[in-house]
């Protein structure tokens, strides 16, 4: 919840939380953010001359509380003073020039992405929205949190059993109040997936999808929809850093998967038995490339290991890569569809002789 002081409404509002028990913190430091806003403005002479606390109470003005927004996390019971919207942003990503230029973030920040599958795609939003990739999100996942997915996910103990979505736009909203994100918390299904890409109020619909779930029928209509609507598609196989970039926005009759499937469709897939359903997925991530260790995992899934493994270190690197290419893709770089890989073991292989590389 976002509180302006400025509305009566709101500033009732925060009378009421103030008084009430859902309030456990406080934090107020907007005073460093305002120098902060300061130097981002006018590195050279952040305070124009004056003592610094002048400088920044001129910027605050007669009554500081006004000043900015009042953001309200209810899961928390946090209240935190933040910068109005503009100036909240310029500083948080002021780090980022000029390897992104102020004009560039701005844009990046107007874009709307939308992500299915909350476990490794997490990451790639949560790094997406640090980075200013984006400005609002839509997200779709069914699962909720177990104790085995916190060997990739940044979350606590005290969040298990909540929605991977609910979980996922916590996060993002705690880096940014101002972001606006949607989520399916049913993940996607033949009911809500025209929603998912369609247009909202505004007009906007998505500029781009990260997919990063595990159902077949989902990784088919999810391309489906994106190349009617001509929107670029990228996924992370969390294996040997393997990033599939698809331009439909470029292409618009290029085939799903890089022609790997064939002219499968998501009607084809949506009754596939297990078997049947890994035999699609091994074709999706062309099995010949996987490490030894995921092709030696996927014959005792089911077996000896409960599902395929996945690393934090493979998660985040793959965020990393989503977002990167992201980035690139929406400020106009003519990257190519294809298939690459980032293998850190080919990179930094481990010598034959101990020693030898030193």
């Amino acid at each position: 919840m976002l509180l302006d002081l400025s509305q009566s409404a709101d500033a009732a509002a925060l009378v009421e939380l103030r008084a009430s028990d859902r309030l456990r913190e406080v934090h107020d430091r907007i005073e460093d953010q305002v120098e902060e806003l300061l130097r981002c403005r006018t590195p050279q002479d952040p305070f124009g001359g004056q003592p610094r606390s002048r400088a920044i109470a001129d910027t605050l003005g007669s009554r500081p509380e006004n000043y900015g927004r009042w953001v309200w996390y209810p899961w928390s019971g946090r209240l935190v003073h933040v910068l109005p919207q503009s100036e909240f942003r310029r500083v948080r990503t002021d780090r980022n020039r000029d390897k992104i230029t102020r004009e560039q973030q701005r844009g990046l920040l107007d874009r709307q992405i939308g992500i299915i599958g909350l476990s490794v795609g997490s990451s790639a939003a949560l790094t997406c929205a640090m980075e200013g990739i984006g400005g609002a999100f839509r997200l779709a996942d069914f699962d909720r949190l177990g104790l085995s997915n916190l060997n990739r996910l940044r979350s606590g103990v005290h969040e298990l059993g909540l929605e991977k979505s609910v979980l996922c736009a916590r996060r993002m909203y705690e880096l940014d109040p101002y972001l606006d994100i949607e989520i399916h918390r049913g993940g996607i299904t033949e009911d809500n997936i025209e929603d998912f890409f369609s247009a909202g109020e505004d007009g906007r619909g998505l500029e781009l999808l990260i997919e990063e779930c595990d159902t077949s029928w989902v990784k088919v209509a999810a391309r489906e929809h994106a190349r009617k609507r001509r929107i670029p598609v990228l996924m992370d196989t969390n294996d040997r850093g393997v990033l599939d970039i698809e331009r439909f926005d470029i292409e618009p009759d290029r085939p799903l998967f890089h022609g790997r499937t064939g002219d499968t469709t998501a009607a084809d897939v949506r009754d596939l038995d297990q078997q049947a359903a890994l035999r699609l997925l091994l074709d999706v991530v062309d099995e010949q490339r996987l490490s030894p260790a995921m092709a030696d995992a996927l014959t005792r899934v089911g077996h000896t290991l409960s599902s395929w493994p996945q690393l934090a270190s493979g998660v985040m690197l793959g965020a990393a890569l989503v977002t990167d290419t992201a980035r690139r893709i929406l400020l106009g770089e003519p990257l190519l569809s294809g298939r690459y890989s980032i293998d850190l073991e080919a990179l930094v292989p481990a010598p034959a002789t101990p020693g030898a590389g030193l």
